[in-house]
């Protein structure tokens, strides 16, 4: 077995480390719609290099699914658990979702 000193310049060098592509799903709850959060969410993204969608759902909710690497979505839920100035976000389910090929993060 390699010693531990070469493992992680092994990881690196196959881009592993850091950048693997991960996704997740949030379920934004308050008063989410109408404010301007599924286009806070889409700067949010765009400003961390990730891809994904925003969309309203009829319960009120906005779902917001992002992937790209891992450290980046929890930036990106930090972001979401406060949301644009005149939203008042109640809670935010997370969830790990599965990684899709998006091209950008737009708005639904």
């Amino acid at each position: 077995m390699p010693s531990a000193s070469f493992l992680p310049r092994a990881i690196l060098s196959t881009g592993m480390a850091g950048s693997q592509q991960s996704a997740r799903r949030w379920f934004v709850r308050g008063r989410v719609q109408g404010v301007g959060f599924r286009y806070f969410a889409q700067r949010a993204a765009d400003r961390l290099g990730l891809r994904g969608y925003a969309r309203n759902l009829d319960d009120g909710r906005v779902e917001v699914y992002a992937t790209g690497p891992g450290e980046r979505l929890s930036e990106m839920a930090g972001m979401l658990h406060t949301g644009p100035r005149w939203a008042e976000v109640h809670g935010v389910d997370e969830e790990e979702a599965e990684v899709r090929s998006l091209h950008s993060f737009e708005i639904h």
